[in-house]
């Protein structure tokens, strides 16, 4: 994959066939939802534009950062969020949340993540050639974990994820050195964009305008939310 410099046992034929069903119903809802949602508000964008973002390197998560660094990177990442004048729409932090915060941004819930994770870790399999350089581990072994709730995703997951729905994912992060990353998709023309909060190797949220953020239901917090 090249780097962007711009920035997703055996049942009855009667239960498959229910699971068929099901699945086609969940791709029909989130078709649907994104046609509607296709016109993004452009107004994170345009509070971003004067700033340089860096090139994207798909990588695995490698570490988690201790208590003291996380809190710092924290209050770093609120202070370019209110410099921006921007405002986090906060997702669970379940091990599921790049992919709610993805399902927030294209559906306007992030009660699609189940949804948004299977498509991505389909791109994962289905494209093995573009993502296994970056999988130090075997990719099969790597996929079957991706797929599991909870799993946290990870630099190469958003990639496939902007491969997978054609976007430009656009990341305000709390790295110290590095305030804007975009990842654009490989060999297509992006058809929308997703902005997203990045607390580095901790959380992921769904990022709006402050003034046009939607209101949604207040995530429950977990351990390492502050």
């Amino acid at each position: 994959m090249r780097n962007v410099t711009h920035y997703w046992g055996e049942s009855s034929s009667s239960t498959s066939l229910s699971s068929q069903n099901d699945t086609e119903d969940d791709r029909m809802i989130a078709i649907v939802l994104a046609e509607e949602y296709a016109n993004l508000d452009g107004a994170v964008g345009t509070r971003l534009s004067n700033l340089a973002p860096v090139r994207h390197v798909p990588r695995i998560n490698s570490f988690i950062p201790n208590i003291s660094d996380a809190r710092m990177d924290h209050q770093r990442l609120l202070h370019r969020l209110k410099i921006y004048g921007l405002c986090e729409v906060k997702v669970s932090g379940d091990g599921n949340c790049q992919f709610r915060a993805i399902s927030d941004q294209m559906y306007k819930s992030s009660e699609h993540h189940k949804y948004v994770r299977k498509e991505i870790v389909k791109q994962l399999k289905d494209h093995r050639s573009l993502y296994e350089c970056y999988v130090p581990m075997k990719y099969k072994q790597y996929c079957k974990k991706m797929a599991e709730s909870g799993e946290w995703g990870d630099h190469v997951t958003l990639q496939a994820a902007a491969d997978k729905f054609a976007a430009k994912i656009c990341l305000l992060t709390s790295f110290r050195d590095t305030c804007f990353v975009e990842l654009t998709p490989l060999n297509k023309v992006p058809k929308c964009q997703l902005w997203l909060s990045f607390w580095s190797e901790v959380h992921y949220n769904s990022l709006y305008a402050f003034q046009a953020a939607p209101v949604r239901d207040k995530p429950r917090k977990k351990h390492w939310l502050f």
